[in-house]
């Protein structure tokens, strides 16, 4: 005849504490396991593989991103550990959990090593498996980048977006241009530097359907009456050679000859006509090039104008976001 082991608060407590899991689900695991305290991590954890295989298709669009820098601002890491609902990616437990995740990420330089990385005698694969059961959805790793730079700064958008920016030195202000760069590239959504990374191909084919739809909206702001679009010749400073810009030069002074304007004030126009001609030529770089686009906190100059007036360069960034 069995007899039933009895099992203290301090147990159900330590057990709780060690893996995450509720007060019910770790006192139902100490009498599976007979009081075994490995045991009963046993039972919690082939419950979360039980979990996770019943979820594995579920879409884990949400969850936390968040970010860590090292000590001496060289490293950072921005990872997203993502659930199933809005609700328990709030939930201050996950939001440690992801925290923790952070710090140990920060140690690796792939996906694949920090998975395979140590969490308290178990993988961070297998902690996620164990949360799965604990929490009861589908938790797993959605985004994981690296940062290496001089000086790197970092910034989260309410637990939805986190980026890391890389600068050249560590000057006396690193900390607020970086942070500054970093929640412009959170916000705006850069793909990459400059528009100099570009590749001509890509500028030709972007150019080709970006023209092709402006044009087929034009005709129905005609069909409606309404006022047309401006079709660009150009969507890229790539494209803008000094000829091009020379050309443009030359159409902004017959325009202004022919609008009767005295030869002796262009000068004073023309900056401003050609200022304008940029702006409307070059709409894919201020979509996707950080360093060309209008800075957040002050639109009348470019980051790359910020960044240089703070005598630093910026020499990389990574974003991490939600589903």
């Amino acid at each position: 005849m069995s007899t039933t082991v009895k099992i203290t608060a301090a147990e159900v407590n330590k057990l709780r504490k060690a893996t995450g899991a509720g007060m019910m689900d770790c006192k139902k695991a100490l009498v599976e396991a007979e009081g075994d305290f490995d045991k009963a991590i046993d039972v919690l954890r082939k419950k979360g593989q039980k979990v996770a295989a019943k979820r594995a298709d579920r879409d884990s669009s949400e969850g936390a991103a968040v970010s860590k820098v090292n000590a001496d601002n060289t490293v950072g890491v921005a990872i997203v550990l993502g659930c199933e609902t809005d609700f328990v990616g709030k939930n201050e437990s996950f939001l440690a959990l992801a925290n923790q995740f952070a710090d140990i990420a920060i140690n690796f330089d792939s996906k694949e090593d920090f998975l395979a990385a140590d969490f308290g005698g178990m993988t961070v694969a297998e902690k996620l498996v164990e949360q799965t059961g604990v929490v009861g959805e589908k938790l797993e790793i959605n985004a994981f980048e690296k940062l290496e730079a001089a000086y790197v700064g970092t910034y989260v958008h309410i637990n939805k977006i986190g980026a890391l920016v890389g600068l050249s030195e560590n000057v006396d202000n690193a900390a607020i241009v970086s942070k500054d760069v970093a929640m412009q590239v959170a916000s705006m959504g850069a793909t990459t530097l400059s528009y100099k990374d570009f590749d001509p191909a890509y500028v030709a084919a972007e150019t080709e359907a970006r023209i092709a739809v402006i044009e087929k909206d034009n005709i129905e702001l005609g069909r409606l009456g309404k006022t047309l679009k401006n079709v660009p010749q150009y969507i890229s400073m790539a494209q803008l050679t000094p000829e091009v810009l020379a050309q443009a030069e030359e159409n902004a002074k017959a325009q202004l000859k022919a609008e009767g304007k005295p030869e002796q004030i262009w000068d004073k126009i023309l900056p401003g006509k050609m200022e304008r001609f940029v702006s409307d030529n070059t709409t894919l770089d201020q979509e996707q090039c950080l360093l060309d686009q209008k800075f957040i906190k002050d639109e009348k100059q470019t980051v790359a104008d910020y960044v240089a007036s703070n005598s630093v360069a910026v020499t990389a960034f990574k974003r991490v976001s939600l589903g």
